[in-house]
């Protein structure tokens, strides 16, 4: 099982994506222009990170 999953990709010179941790459910925004990219904990309006609900 791979740890990580892209939920969300956009675009392709400036490319934009989401990836999730399947171990902790916490979710990732990767931005990448050219050269220069990031990556960090997507955030909920609290501060909090957005996370992978549950499955019963």
């Amino acid at each position: 099982m791979e740890r990580f999953q892209k939920v969300y990709s956009q675009g392709v010179i400036e490319k934009t994506e989401i990836w999730a941790d399947t171990v902790s459910g916490i979710h990732y925004l990767f931005h990448r222009n050219g050269n220069a990219s990031g990556f960090t904990p997507l955030l909920n309006r609290d501060g909090t990170p957005v996370t992978t609900p549950e499955q019963p």
